[in-house]
């Protein structure tokens, strides 16, 4: 079947050419060209069918072409394309266009890369305005010659739309209206120029059928259409990539444009800082392109008041201030890429439906979002550095009751902050109530709290840190008295061997056996006994301090009478605290009798680490191994006095 086809389609193209050859009247030659027909899709049955466009190809040889074959081809020709066009050849591509009057099938013109005076340019914008040309495409236009005025005639046309792109004018010095004018007060409903560095566009003289503008790139200012009664028909107008720098102006622009419904303002230079006077759009207007500008919060009370589809991405709005815009109608509004640090309400957008609020600066957005804004059936949120905290939980709950309505979800919508939790989706981020109930936490922390002073309360009590507490402030203010009585050069001086802690009830042993066998005995030792040594007009606690500190030993008489004894408990704690200030080794426990640990009270603890630590000497019943318990008391003291001292042996007070 694709043989079949094929084989027709060059019977005809040959067909075609040996018509235009065979006729020798020639009504237009070409040169250096061929204007050959080329078929589309022709049936397998053979059966006729229009030529749905014509090629300029490059050819070495000239081609001459009769009147009844331009017939043939302007009644099957809907669509013609040329390129290269020149001062050489316009005349002959005039010619070529005379052929295509009213009523014939050609309706779409393009031409490609011209390069032309402006009256020749002129020229063929005339003769497609007469012919049956619909639809005109200009690209790539350089302009030769200086810009002239030219009386067009737009009457009798069949044209409806015109585009044309990238035109360059040479010409820098011209009177604005002789090229303005003619693209003004064409008779046309559609016309695009776009890419030619156009800085002004006057208004028609008479009121325009322009139903489309497009204005595409180019260098359009604030100028443009002030004051124009004359597009009342204009329904769409696009001014995106111009120079545009006041929203007021755009908004007195359109004003008298009683049929506009769609403005593209995008990728401009507006601004809106507020003004005293307010602006003014046009009535019908109901969409809204004014993204990729320089508008802040101030442009809520600059906009259409029965617009419906509004775009403001990419601008520098960080709210949207309540009360300021009353947008009734607005279904459609797009703040992407601004700086919005959180959801807008809908109290000015009573009829709100879209929202897009991607890529802003939203750490954690509202929950209560669909609650002032019931109408909304989808909201874009996405793509910004959420903060998993708390907060976002119930942002988190409120996209699993929307029921869908978060565009984007879940993979849009991932945490940025706190670090550790970056990249992670939020439908997989998590807290645990406790973390996230203020209430809930600050009561478990009551309560922990007072179980933490319960405990300790308990272990002060258990342990006696209080008595503990006020004994080390006692031992300090001693120290800081003694210290600031006696001169800074003087040290303390060692006037006892060892000092001895007993209990009264052990008071019998102690005099009868313990003073006699070390004062008296084989070398002399000298004890600080309470009884002889206290100084009196001193507090107790003061002078355990001293006889402690001027000994250079501490005896330390234990028995179920020792732990039963306050005092006793006060020596021990400051000989133990000397212990380890003086980094000494000046404790002698004996072991008058054995000691139970059940005996011993918990606030003991420092008498237990010491008996289960440190070696002590233990009285015998047997007075035969009495001689060797002295022995190795004696041992244990062993210490030279400073001299003078040693006289004192034996003497009691």
């Amino acid at each position: 079947m694709l043989e079949n086809t094929s084989s027709l389609r060059n019977f005809f193209v040959y067909k075609c050419l040996f018509a235009l050859t065979f006729w020798n009247h020639v009504s237009l030659s070409v040169e250096n060209k061929l204007l050959t027909p080329v078929p589309n899709n022709f049936p397998e049955d053979g059966s006729d069918q229009k030529i749905k466009s014509l090629q300029l190809l490059y050819t070495n040889r000239h081609q001459s072409k009769s009147s009844f074959g331009w017939v043939v081809i302007q009644n099957t020709t809907e669509s013609l394309s040329l390129s290269e066009i020149t001062n050489d050849n316009v005349k002959k591509l005039v010619a070529l266009l005379s052929n295509f009057k009213q009523g014939s099938g050609l309706q779409n013109l393009t031409l490609t890369n011209m390069s032309v005076d402006w009256s020749a340019l002129m020229e063929i914008f005339q003769t497609v305005w007469q012919s049956s040309i619909e639809y005109f495409n200009v690209n790539r236009v350089t302009q030769l010659s200086n810009i002239e005025k030219y009386t067009f005639n737009y009457s009798g046309t069949s044209m409806k739309a015109l585009t044309v792109k990238k035109i360059r004018i040479t010409d820098l010095y011209f009177t604005q209206n002789d090229l303005y004018r003619i693209f003004a007060d064409m008779n046309i409903a559609d016309m695009t120029i776009a890419e030619s560095e156009m800085i002004h566009m006057l208004c028609p003289s008479s009121v325009s059928p322009f139903r489309h503008l497009n204005f595409l790139k180019n260098d359009l200012t604030d100028l443009l259409f002030q004051k124009c009664d004359n597009l009342i028909k204009l329904e769409t107008l696009i001014l995106q990539w111009n120079k545009f720098e006041s929203l007021l102006k755009v908004s007195f622009m359109t004003s008298r444009m009683k049929s506009l419904k769609y403005l593209d303002m995008s990728n401009n230079l507006l601004h809106h800082d507020g003004a005293d006077v307010q602006c003014r759009w046009a009535v019908s207007l109901t969409e809204l392109d004014l993204s990729s500008n320089q508008l802040a919060d101030a442009v809520f009370e600059c906009l259409p008041a029965n617009i419906k589809k509004l775009n403001l991405q990419n601008n520098q709005i960080s709210s949207v201030p309540k009360g300021m815009a009353d947008l009734k109608s607005l279904e459609e509004l797009n703040l992407a890429s601004n700086r919005l640090a959180d959801l807008p309400g809908c109290s000015g957008f009573t009829s709100l439906q879209f929202l897009n609020t991607e890529m802003n600066s939203i750490l954690i957005p509202s929950a209560d979002f669909f609650q002032s804004c019931p109408r909304v059936r989808e909201l874009q949120a996405g793509h910004n550095p959420f903060k998993c905290s708390c907060e976002l939980q119930d942002f988190i709950h409120l996209e699993r009751q929307s029921g869908g309505k978060l565009f984007g979800w879940p993979s849009a919508y991932v945490c940025e902050y706190p670090e550790g939790l970056r990249g992670t989706e939020l439908k997989d981020f998590h807290l645990s109530e406790l973390a996230c109930n203020t209430t809930l936490l600050l009561v478990t922390a009551l309560l922990l709290t007072l179980v933490l002073v319960a405990v300790v309360a308990f272990l002060c009590i258990y342990l006696d840190v209080p008595w503990y507490v006020r004994m080390t402030w006692q031992w300090t203010q001693t120290k800081r008295r003694a210290w600031h009585n006696q001169p800074r050069e003087q040290e303390t001086v060692l006037q006892f061997h060892a000092f001895i802690s007993y209990s009264e009830r052990d008071a019998l042993w102690v005099k009868n056996e313990l003073i006699p066998n070390l004062e008296r005995g084989e070398g002399c030792v000298q004890l600080c006994q309470h009884e002889r040594n206290f100084i009196p007009g001193k507090s107790i606690v003061e002078n355990i301090i001293n006889c402690i500190e001027k000994s250079y030993k501490s005896i330390f008489v234990l028995s179920p009478n020792f732990v039963q004894s306050e005092w006793c408990h006060y020596e021990l704690y400051f000989a133990h605290h000397k212990l380890f200030s003086e980094n000494s080794n000046s404790l002698i426990l004996i072991l008058l009798e054995p000691i139970p640990p059940y005996v011993i009270p918990a606030r003991y603890h420092k008498l237990k680490a010491l008996m289960a630590k440190r070696t002590y000497l233990e009285w015998p019943k047997e007075r035969s191994k009495r001689a060797l318990f002295w022995a190795n008391l004696r041992a244990a003291i062993n210490i030279n006095l400073p001299p003078g001292d040693e006289n004192r042996c034996g003497e009691t007070d």
